[in-house]
């Protein structure tokens, strides 16, 4: 039954041919989402790395020591990566290490305070009045990216789910309950342009949702493979219900 099913979408060739580049593109999207995460890791951990460099310079430590200490406590990724740098330093200055830290963490956070503790101690400033600071304004700017994201991203997700799975389905479910095939109704016409239609309104709600949270280029890479599932859903309830 699932078989003979699945053969009745053979005369869908542009739902198919989604389908296969939508599931091949998926490996494309996956990398810039893995590296979002890992960015974020790092700059969540950031406010908290700042107040421990703040404490150990206040301690009498200095800048490298203090950093040095911090790279074995400091979570995952942060730590590890800042640790592998300092080690890396032996053989070059620390300001070039600073400026290697900051370059792979790929953060325009973590850039930003590298170069102000290279300015500040080029200038020899206080630096623990200076991390303290940072770690102060980058916990809350952090706490209102946590949160806005956190808004729109339940936003986007309704969007998404809405326009890709509640209305083809809603729409198939009418459609096939109504005109059903097993009747006698005629209707290849009208579900071949309904079809189409939810293919391109599942890519505007993908887009937007994706443009909600500023990763547009990111979720176009799902795009071929939402148009499918809305194609895939419509039709598919259309000839569950109608037969």
């Amino acid at each position: 039954m699932i078989f003979r099913f699945l053969e009745s979408f053979s005369n869908q060739p542009m739902m198919l041919m989604l389908g296969v580049v939508g599931l091949a593109m998926i490996g494309g999207g996956i990398p810039p989402i893995r590296e979002r995460i890992r960015r974020r890791k790092i700059e969540n951990a950031l406010p908290s790395f700042l107040e421990g460099l703040s404490d150990e310079v206040g301690a009498g430590l200095g800048i490298q020591e203090a950093m040095q200490h911090q790279a074995k406590t400091a979570p995952s990724p942060l730590g590890p990566l800042l640790e592998e740098t300092l080690k890396e330093s032996h053989s070059s200055s620390f300001d070039a290490a600073l400026s290697s830290f900051a370059t792979k963490t790929r953060s325009s956070q973590v850039q930003r305070v590298m170069h102000l503790l290279e300015t500040a101690i080029e200038q020899n400033a206080p630096l623990q009045e200076i991390l303290m600071n940072l770690s102060m304004d980058y916990e809350r700017l952090n706490d209102l990216m946590n949160k806005r994201e956190s808004e729109l991203q339940g936003r986007g997700i309704l969007i998404v789910l809405f326009v890709c799975i509640g209305l083809p389905g809603l729409i198939g479910f009418l459609v096939g309950l109504f005109t059903p095939a097993s009747s006698g109704f005629q209707i290849e016409g009208f579900l071949s342009t309904f079809s189409l239609f939810f293919a391109v309104a599942s890519a505007v709600g993908v887009a937007v949702s994706g443009r909600m949270l500023g990763r547009m280029r990111d979720t176009m890479w799902f795009v071929p493979g939402w148009m499918a599932m809305s194609m895939f859903i419509f039709l598919g309830a259309t000839k569950l219900i109608g037969g």
